[in-house]
């Protein structure tokens, strides 16, 4: 068998990054010999197996044929004299279009390797206009490797710009939008997946909820950097920094949607955008398929961040209803998510990038202070129905407000030392 290793694990190898799984192709054999050599096949749309003992994909050689518009308008030919530069020439970037021998040869037809030096990303050739999800696929390379400073080449964005004109973008199905967000927000630079498909045009067609936020203005005097999309997006950066969890930094970037649809007569002002907010975000979970768990504390940060923000002004029934709301008196909770995210929305904006947020401390220990409160007796008391659950309520008001006090006393006393 003739065997390379091929695409991420070349690349990654080159630039001296951990090598996550292995992929190899295999020239000159057929879906039976290989069969008969123990490989399992697996694949749907071409010819990919299982290696019997490693398990690892290998694929045989193959072309592929634009035949309609969108991902999945393609035919397939993996022909035993499909050639290994055949294969390489239909993958994406240069930098995926290198492959290795067993004894650690590089073969490397297209430049991959000088564009891996010179931090470019750079499609192979004119195919790359043919599938639109490679679209998605730059954005989140820019995502991935934005701290090594890699750039996107002119050229390869102005095609991705001309299919995005064509109306491919427009073909892209949500569970392929989802995966690839998905596994753009692991990224070390996750904002970057948004700028490059602004960058591109495509940010309108597959978010239009994130795109409409730019130009949207905000008051100077809470947002110096003034555009809501800039914003959203510096907090999408804060959340990275705050958190490798893709569900807090889809919280951050989804946070202020309502001011996207703020009456412009309202301009700079955004009354009740929270409020405003959350049927756009409960249709674009509902679009992309988004899981329930990003869905839920997505939700909650759109409705409370502001609340959070102002925790330490807040009534103690306010306070408790609003940790309540958040489930943070359960023994399992998402607070911690719900506070990062909300400290990335108030870290998000400039200047404000290394303000200190006291504002999650004081929300965890009244959150503690809430649930300490004592309920057993309250339970044990013999009130009935929805009695008992304004008991509750006003024993854990209690307990926040004596905490409430407690803090401001040790604020004031810090303050005089």
């Amino acid at each position: 068998m003739e065997i390379y290793l091929v695409g991420g694990a070349v690349r990654d190898s080159l630039l001296n990054l951990p090598v996550e799984e292995r992929d190899w192709v295999v020239i000159g054999e057929t879906n039976e010999s290989m069969i008969r050599r123990g490989f399992r096949p697996v694949g749907k749309d071409f010819p990919v197996f299982l290696h019997p003992d490693s398990h690892e994909e290998y694929a045989l050689a193959r072309t592929e044929r634009k035949t309609a518009p969108g991902y999945r308008g393609f035919a397939v030919n993996a022909a035993p004299d499909v050639t290994l530069e055949q294969d390489l020439l239909r993958r994406d970037l240069t930098i995926n279009a290198m492959a290795m021998t067993a004894d650690g040869r590089l073969v490397d037809p297209y430049g991959g390797r000088a564009d891996l030096e010179t931090r470019i990303l750079r499609h192979v050739s004119p195919a790359f206009a043919e599938d639109p999800v490679r679209i998605l696929r730059i954005a989140r390379f820019a995502a991935r490797y934005q701290p090594l400073g890699f750039t996107i080449a002119p050229e390869t964005l102005a095609l991705m710009r001309r299919m995005v004109t064509a109306g491919e973008a427009d073909f892209l199905v949500p569970e392929r939008v989802w995966a690839e967000l998905a596994k753009a927000l692991k990224e070390p630079g996750p904002a970057a997946f948004f700028r490059t498909l602004r960058d591109c045009g495509a940010l309108a067609a597959v978010f239009p909820e994130i795109d409409r936020l730019f130009g949207v203005p905000q008051p100077e005097k809470h947002h110096p950097e003034i555009d809501t999309g800039v914003h959203t997006l510096m907090c999408l950066e804060q959340a990275a920094r705050l958190s490798d969890k893709p569900i807090v930094r889809f919280a951050a970037l989804t946070h202020d949607l309502g001011k996207g649809v703020t009456p412009k007569d309202n301009w700079p002002h955004h009354y009740g955008h929270e409020q405003l907010g959350l049927g756009v975000l409960e249709a674009m979970c509902a679009r992309l398929r988004v899981p329930n768990a990003f869905k839920a504390l997505a939700l909650q940060v759109a409705k409370f961040h502001t609340h959070c923000h102002k925790a330490c002004e807040l009534r103690p029934g306010t306070l408790t209803d609003t940790l309540a709301a958040l489930g943070a008196f359960k023994p399992r909770h998402s607070l911690d998510d719900f506070l990062a995210a909300c400290e990335a929305d108030a870290r998000g904006r400039k200047d404000f990038e290394d303000r200190p947020y006291p504002q999650a401390e004081f929300m965890r220990g009244a959150a503690r202070a809430g649930a300490e409160a004592d309920t057993a007796s309250i339970l044990n008391s013999g009130l009935k129905g929805p009695e008992i659950g304004e008991a509750i309520r006003l024993a854990r008001i209690a307990a926040i407000n004596d905490f409430t006090r407690q803090h401001l006393a040790s604020r004031e006393t810090k303050g005089n030392t």
